[in-house]
């Protein structure tokens, strides 16, 4: 029997696990990527609730459930729901919560998902709130660090792009406080990561630094993880052609890197990882992606009790 306790638990927050749970979760996560688990939750639905454009995150959490053996009910489009008729969302969930076993949401407006889980008994587990958490996607890019690095302490770690309306990098930064990581931002300064997350490495003690060009942390770090500038993000169409494309790593970025050096992107990418990067040692966002279908075959598993 484990020491730890997951089933019914919701995943909200990244802040929410301790170290040694999210160790946990990515030991469990080794064991499923190494061996499949079929007819795990044969029985169990989950309900795929998408408030917001997704392809990676969405088919890899109902991939996820259905190679189990459970099913899928949901939507990828609210606009398919009787929100479209004026029901609210607190009405919605209560309806939805009652057909399945466990939830995966993702919403456009920050605290969503929290206020969702205090009103239903079943599990929910975020899958992106606006600019805030992305839980899995943080347990699934520590897993991929784990894997390239063999270790996730003491690593330098670079943050490229969009890090003031980017989830990923924000949620991944806080957690790897539990990892004593050196941490560079690189970000025009309209686009450099949130004063409440700096903060927060400031209390704890995390060494960073802000940076404006690639070429100032290349060569020093072990993970880049590069993010899109997010056009849905802007409310000024004119900002965002101003910053779009800012940043662009090419081959030619990679001649002098470290021999353990990996670049890692949350997806879809635009253009700022150029084609030529996907053909060398280096590149590993797709395997990254792959990742969370392992991810989150672990995750649904240990909170629907199929495994502890």
């Amino acid at each position: 029997m484990s020491k730890f306790n997951f089933k019914n638990k919701s995943i909200i927050s990244v802040d929410d696990l301790r170290k040694e749970e999210i160790l946990y979760i990515l030991d469990k996560t080794k064991e499923f990527k190494k061996n499949q688990k079929y007819d795990l939750l044969k029985d169990k639905i989950m309900g795929s609730l998408f408030f917001e454009p997704s392809t990676r995150t969405r088919l890899s959490f109902e991939a996820a459930i259905n190679r189990l053996g459970g099913r899928v009910i949901g939507f990828a489009d609210s606009n398919v729901t009787s929100i479209k008729k004026g029901e609210s969302l607190h009405d919605s969930i209560k309806i939805i919560s009652q057909y399945c076993d466990i939830i995966a949401m993702r919403h456009p407006k920050e605290g969503t998902i929290e206020e969702v889980s205090k009103v239903i008994s079943k599990p929910i587990i975020n899958a992106g709130d606006g600019t805030n958490q992305h839980p899995t996607q943080t347990l699934l890019d520590l897993f991929t660090i784990q894997e390239t690095q063999d270790k996730l302490e003491n690593l330098s770690i670079a943050f490229v792009g969009d890090l003031k309306y980017g989830r990923t990098a924000n949620c991944l930064t806080l957690a790897l406080q539990h990892f004593k990581s050196k941490i560079y931002f690189v970000a025009p300064d309209s686009l450099q990561m949130q004063a409440r997350v700096l903060k927060q490495l400031d209390k704890n003690n995390i060494e960073y630094s802000l940076h404006k060009k690639i070429e100032e942390v290349i060569n020093k770090v072990d993970i880049l993880y590069m993010t899109r500038i997010q056009q849905e993000r802007f409310s000024n169409i004119e900002e965002y052609k101003k910053l779009k494309g800012t940043y662009i790593l090419k081959k030619d970025n990679l001649d002098n890197v470290k021999d353990n050096f990996k670049i890692m992107h949350p997806l879809p990418r635009v253009d700022e990882i150029d084609r030529e990067v996907d053909d060398t040692p280096y590149a590993y966002y797709f395997e990254q992606a792959q990742n969370g279908l392992y991810l989150r075959e672990a995750l649904i598993s240990l909170i629907l009790g199929a495994i502890n």
